[in-house]
């Protein structure tokens, strides 16, 4: 069972990559045309727009390196392996980008400060900037459909990225077309339109890095009871938690059982359990069940002063959780 979860990760990894070097090579082009033109015809929001395509760039090596890192298989030192190195690629990401949105926006007043306007604006201008949102397009939605089906953070947060840029690419063309019909200064305040759509995106991708690093719950809680209620056998399942990358879910739970029960039957209905869950949701790497007699615990709570047992459907996420339910469902002492 090892040697194919390992086998498992190695494909993802390799996906992931595929993915980043295929989006590295166009993310290239794209700021090369960019800023290229961008130099010829003096336009700041053009520069910018280059600058932050190139980071896209930066990015994607970023999450190669990351993807590396992370498809590792667990060691004695890290035993829930290294899938986390994933997520602080990302933050890097995010960082990245606030380097790009700082250079974006110091050039952008600069030039207002001056009242310098160079842009000169041509057909060529128009045709660069449509072809390269062309393909930032195509690459934001192949990038996110890849992402989503190999529940990779690297991926997700470089499809925002490259969204981001498609929607600065848009600014800078309707800022291009009021220096046509002149209005210059329009130019570098798109140019802080700019940096405004990469401060956004880097903001999303702190997001979602900080709810991994956090053990933001990943699946529902009553998504894993409705499976435990359809196994003959359990009496009650609470104290759900789920944490890890999107990737990697990691899950733990009590089972409650008869207390006559064997331990081997007990064993058995939890493994059951494990391979359900795994079943419903591919992305969970590991289930932790630990079984509890059903009524003796009760009993031994209910006279401490509260009740573990969970209603239908209600979110419990930790043993704090299961207490204070317990203590709402019992009511003041008479």
């Amino acid at each position: 069972m090892a040697s194919g979860l390992t086998s498992t990760k190695t494909n993802r990894a390799r996906s992931v990559e595929r993915v980043l070097w295929i989006v590295l090579a166009l993310n290239l082009v794209v700021a090369a045309a960019k800023f290229a033109y961008g130099l010829v015809s003096q336009s700041a929001s053009m520069q910018a727009d280059g600058i932050h395509s190139l980071f896209d760039s930066v990015g994607n090596v970023v999450g190669l390196v990351g993807i590396a890192l992370a498809a590792r298989p667990a060691d004695e030192g890290h035993p829930y392996g290294h899938s986390k190195f994933e997520t602080y690629g990302s933050m890097l990401i995010g960082v990245l980008l606030l380097l790009a949105a700082f250079e974006v926006g110091t050039g952008a007043v600069d030039r207002l400060a001056t009242g310098v306007y160079t842009a000169q604006v041509t057909v060529a201008s128009f045709v660069v900037m449509v072809g390269t949102l062309a393909i930032n397009l195509g690459v934001t939605v192949y990038e996110r459909r890849c992402g989503q089906r190999l529940h990779s953070d690297i991926l997700r947060a470089d499809a925002a990225h490259t969204l981001s840029d498609a929607l600065v690419s848009v600014g800078v063309i309707i800022g291009l077309a009021f220096v046509a019909a002149g209005f210059p200064m329009a130019d570098p305040i798109m140019a802080l339109v700019v940096t405004a759509f990469i401060l956004l995106s880097a903001v999303s991708v702190f997001r979602r890095a900080f709810s991994t690093l956090a053990d933001h719950s990943r699946i529902p809680a009553g998504a894993i009871q409705a499976i435990a209620c359809k196994l003959p056998g359990i009496e009650e399942v609470h104290c759900i938690r789920t944490r890890g990358t999107e990737s990697e879910v990691y899950c733990d739970l009590h089972l409650l059982v008869c207390p006559d029960m064997t331990v081997r039957a007990a064993h058995a209905l939890g493994d059951e359990l494990e391979l359900q869950v795994k079943e419903a949701f591919p992305n969970v790497n590991e289930v932790l069940v630990h079984i509890e007699p059903y009524g003796v615990e009760q009993a031994a709570e209910q006279q401490a002063g509260f009740s573990v047992r969970l209603p239908e459907g209600a979110p419990v996420a930790d043993l704090a959780s299961c207490r204070a339910l317990g203590s709402e469902q019992k009511g003041p002492t008479r």
